[in-house]
């Protein structure tokens, strides 16, 4: 069995979608899922799914506005898409902290990627690759002339962006163990 990453959009940011990580952990296992473990608060879960990926994602995206009343996606990703994610990163890296990647839930139209590019972005540069989201900014996130939340409404997509130190992060947890 394989693990794959669970990316849970816009939980523990402040707000209303709070979702403590043990609970999302327990919650994973309840619907059947193993070698259930999360990184960071901000809805990384990291589990080998009792089917299909795609569909425990979904149920596990019912069960939390179930329970917690908000709706959140829930985007997977498995080690290879990663990892391909990371390499095809098109940006110089200065600073991995500046730089992220979003895993999107599907790939952008043509007519939203045009409407995109209208979108004001100052110095800070985004690309989408495949239905992968690439960022950098110039500037700290906090600082940012890219309004990420208005281009991926703009995109027409929901994704959750992880800077590059997550995303590398979660690939090392990911990897198979030799013992």
């Amino acid at each position: 069995m394989t693990t794959h990453a669970f990316l849970l959009r816009a939980v523990n940011v402040g707000g209303t979608a709070k979702l403590p990580m043990a609970e999302l952990r327990a919650l994973a296992a309840e619907l059947g899922a193993t070698d259930v473990a999360t990184y960071i608060a901000s809805g990384n879960l990291l589990a080998t799914s009792p089917g299909p990926p795609a569909e425990f994602a979904a149920a596990l995206s019912a069960a939390i506005e179930q329970r917690y009343g908000f709706a959140r996606e829930v985007i997977v990703r498995d080690r290879a898409a990663l990892r391909a994610a990371l390499a095809e990163h098109p940006f110089e890296v200065t600073d991995a902290a500046r730089s992220f990647i979003a895993p999107l839930t599907a790939a952008p139209t043509a007519d939203a990627l045009a409407a995109a590019g209208e979108l004001p972005r100052g110095l800070d540069r985004w690309s989408v690759i495949g239905a992968d989201l690439h960022v950098r900014h110039e500037n700290a996130a906090g600082r940012a002339d890219l309004d990420v939340a208005r281009l991926l409404r703009t995109l027409a997509v929901a994704g959750t962006a992880r800077n590059l130190r997550t995303i590398e992060t979660l690939i090392e947890t990911m990897e198979p163990s030799d013992g």
